[in-house]
């Protein structure tokens, strides 16, 4: 019998201040049961930062050619498309060349993730990843986010620059958002 996702609801009170952007958010998402938290966390963490109208999670792990992330405008034109944790370049350059106008955004898991990716990119010369927005979680971070599985949170979400400050349940947490250029 194959296990199902498990479903996790976060109340979110983001406040994104570079981009004016200051919300609450009921964001629902499922958990793949070969996902961890960390990468559960992750994925929140982009939804947060790439938020935009109509974003939504993508199938996921279970299809591993679609986004996690992904916005699409009223005609059904795509307008955000982001990957989190550990993307293959090519793949990533291949749907950045798809992509058209869309915005194209990959979160990675650990700062040593994002720069094996570029090391690996820039030895295939994968020059049109230029285009894509590239950043890094603090690992530390989405450690102490996933160090508590509860299934049901409420956490305020602030963004300055590229830092995130986390409030859940009394306690604090932040961490920085590195960003990586190719």
């Amino acid at each position: 019998m194959a296990l199902t996702a498990t479903l996790y609801d976060f109340d979110v009170a983001l406040s994104h201040v570079d981009n004016g952007l200051h919300l609450s958010l009921q964001i629902r998402a499922a958990r793949h049961p070969s996902e961890t938290l960390e990468r559960m966390w992750l994925r929140v963490l982009a939804f947060c930062w790439f938020h935009q109208e109509r974003i939504a999670f993508g199938p996921g792990l279970s299809d591993p050619d679609a986004p996690d992330l992904y916005a699409d405008d009223l005609t059904g034109q795509k307008e955000l498309w982001v990957r989190v944790g550990r993307p293959d370049p090519a793949r990533i350059q291949r749907e950045a060349d798809r992509a058209g106008q869309a915005r194209v955004g990959v979160l990675f898991d650990a700062p040593s993730r994002m720069e094996a990716f570029l090391a690996e990119a820039r030895e295939a010369k994968l020059a049109r990843l230029a285009r894509v927005d590239l950043l890094a979680a603090d690992p530390r971070l989405l450690a102490a986010l996933a160090a508590r599985d509860d299934r049901r949170t409420r956490l305020a979400l602030t963004i300055v620059g590229d830092h995130v400050y986390a409030e859940r349940g009394g306690q604090a947490v932040d961490g920085p958002l590195t960003r990586g250029s190719f």
